[in-house]
């Protein structure tokens, strides 16, 4: 591990040279300056992880260096050190953005101690910044895969919503990428340093969705022992997105609708009004208009919710976008399984441009994860693909055409898909792919020549 790098201004030479010495025993570098002009000659030479500078120098005193610091290197943490040790002196130092001082004579455990607290600040902060730009990389719009012109339009509307702070309903079909939107307008948007609270509102149980959302206080139901805070007070300052909101029941509908409304909400058993910032993303793969004619959905929620609505286009609609999808899944998963696979074959691209995918973009990435995981090459083929595509025909072709075979036929065609789905629900282990198939490895390899499949 590199030595964390430290900066003694001291114009008293044995002061100087006893903080320099114990500290370079302590395993730091150290590099020191006599006064506040040759301080700042280094640390424009020099990177420093912390500087400590005396506060009474000739020529430039230690609050006139900080001032300078403060102003060319604001990153740089500086401690000042003082025999002055009056209040005043301290809240000066404060002021022009010391983050510690030291009164003189030093305490050597105490300049330690300041060492280390010093340090374990930066490397928080370096790791916030890493993570905050890793995640900006992940969810920036340009990160999206396309060209098509239906999603370079669709990508337009997220680019001039993301700023604002409008209410966004994101609608299509499952598999197209409404979850990737959100996380592109939250993090495109001045609450990007916020939190991105996401609830499947599809996946909590109705009975248990209001207490999710908005919380509860303990004893407020058979359960409940303890307070539990909510989705959208969790959300406070960002962004909640709330997935599949067709699936919301009429008395959460208008617990919804308040918040929408009046920025607040009660917690479940409380009569206390909690007030909220956050913006609401919704997403939907159901015909809301729909659902209003048939008395499922408030009409003053669909209103509130429909500000701006983004209506993400099928995989079918968006074909130019295949290959470009092909090649990012195909380096991503590649990348995850420490695999060479470098490449689709041409018979293989082919089969997977005609292909419907019902299930949209998330289809696609689920194939091509699978084909990967079964490749044994550096190239994937047709026979890495599933039977219904290497067939070239839709599951619905499949069974159609499954009754007009023979019975032989037929019955090979599902072994042949038995035996590729097995290896790869087990990872291509071909003890175990047998042993859930009921029949010996030995078997199992035969069938695999006979069936050309191959890993």
């Amino acid at each position: 591990m590199e030595k964390a790098k430290i900066l003694i201004a001291e114009d008293e030479k044995t002061q100087r040279d006893l903080l320099e010495g114990f500290l370079k025993k302590e395993g730091f570098s150290v590099e020191a300056a006599s006064d506040g002009k040759q301080a700042i000659e280094k640390i424009e030479g020099t990177f420093f992880d912390i500087a400590f500078l005396d506060y009474k120098m000739p020529e430039l005193d230690g609050l006139h260096t900080l001032r300078e610091i403060r102003k060319r290197f604001p990153d740089l943490p500086v401690v000042m050190m003082t025999a002055y040790g009056t209040v005043e002196t301290a809240v000066a130092s404060m002021k022009e953005g010391a983050i510690d001082y030291l009164t003189k004579p030093i305490d050597l455990d105490e300049l330690l101690l300041i060492i280390r607290k010093v340090l374990e600040r930066s490397n928080l902060i370096k790791e916030n910044k890493d993570l905050k730009a890793r995640l900006q990389e992940r969810y920036t719009v340009q990160n999206i895969i396309y060209g098509s012109p239906k999603m370079e339009e669709v990508m337009g509307l997220v680019a001039r919503v993301a700023p604002s702070q409008a209410t966004v309903l994101i609608r299509g079909e499952s598999g197209t990428g409404k979850e990737l939107i959100a996380n592109a307008i939250h993090y495109a948007s001045a609450r990007s340093e916020k939190p991105l609270i996401k609830v499947s509102c599809s996946a909590i149980p109705e009975t248990l969705l209001e207490s999710e959302l908005f919380g509860h206080e303990k004893g407020s139901f058979t359960g409940a022992i303890q307070k539990r805070i909510g989705r959208f007070e969790e959300a406070d300052g960002g962004t909640i997105f709330l997935d599949e909101i067709g699936e919301l029941s009429a008395s959460t509908q208008v617990k919804l609708l308040r918040i929408l409304q009046e920025r607040e909400f009660q917690r479940l058993g409380s009569n206390v009004t909690f007030k909220t910032d956050v913006r609401v993303i919704a997403a939907t793969h159901r015909n809301l208009e729909e659902a209003m004619k048939q008395g499922l959905f408030r009409e003053d929620l669909y209103y509130r919710l429909n500000v701006i609505s983004i209506l993400l286009p099928t995989l079918k609609e968006r074909k130019e976008d295949i290959p470009l999808l092909l090649d990012h899944f195909l380096k991503k998963y590649s990348g995850i399984n420490q695999k060479k696979i470098h490449d689709i074959s041409k018979e293989a691209r082919t089969l997977l441009l005609r292909h419907p995918f019902p299930g949209n973009v998330r289809e696609l990435e689920n194939l091509i994860e699978r084909a990967v995981v079964l490749c044994r090459g550096e190239v994937i083929t047709t026979q890495d693909l599933p039977f219904h595509l290497q067939a070239g025909l839709s599951e619905k072709q499949l069974e159609l055409s499954a009754k007009l075979k023979t019975l032989p036929d037929s019955l090979e065609e599902i072994e042949r898909d038995l035996i590729v789905k097995a290896l790869h629900q087990h990872q291509g282990v071909q003890t175990r792919a047998a042993e859930s198939l009921g029949i010996s490895e030995r078997v199992l390899r035969y069938k695999m020549k006979k069936y050309g499949i191959r890993q």
